[in-house]
């Protein structure tokens, strides 16, 4: 009983922090490389595929535009992942997730992903929601992981 009411509370919490938008947004303690870069372990030692690391700054900068640190961090677990596939093949525009990580006009980090009960709605997946919840739960633990709130 106690697993599920703190299951409940940490949906009703995710689902809060995404406001709608479908995205999850965390502060982060470190800088944008530093947070990308513990996520990117994280999602490593777990087994999870990098797909690809992208610096919108250097692009920015290649082309004379300036911008604030800016990175995405593109990753999947096919186990997991696969199955929003056999539900709605259009979900592989939103798979494999994407963490952004980012520096805001006062300097403060962020690191933003897409909340996968919003990728299940978007594309009508109703028959996936254990795989949600997984997907959702090792989110929510791994980001925390990479923005420093599992270290405090």
């Amino acid at each position: 009983m106690r697993r599920l009411l703190v299951a409940v509370v940490g949906i009703f919490i995710l689902t809060a922090a995404s406001a709608g938008d479908g995205l999850v947004n965390k502060k982060s303690s470190f800088g944008v490389i530093e947070t990308l870069d513990r996520l990117e372990t994280v999602l490593e030692k777990k087994g999870i595929t990098i797909f690809a690391r992208v610096s919108h700054t250097a692009g920015a900068e290649g082309v004379g535009i300036a911008l604030r640190p800016t990175e995405l961090l593109i990753f999947g677990n096919p186990k997991l992942g696969s199955h929003f596939f056999t539900s709605r093949q259009t979900a592989g525009i939103d798979l494999p997730m994407k963490a952004l990580t980012w520096e805001d006009a006062d300097g403060q980090v962020w690191l933003t992903y897409n909340d996968p009960q919003y990728i299940a709605d978007r594309h009508g997946i109703v028959d996936r929601g254990e795989i949600v919840q997984k997907m959702s739960g090792a989110l929510d633990k791994m980001t925390n992981a990479a923005v420093g709130s599992a270290d405090k």
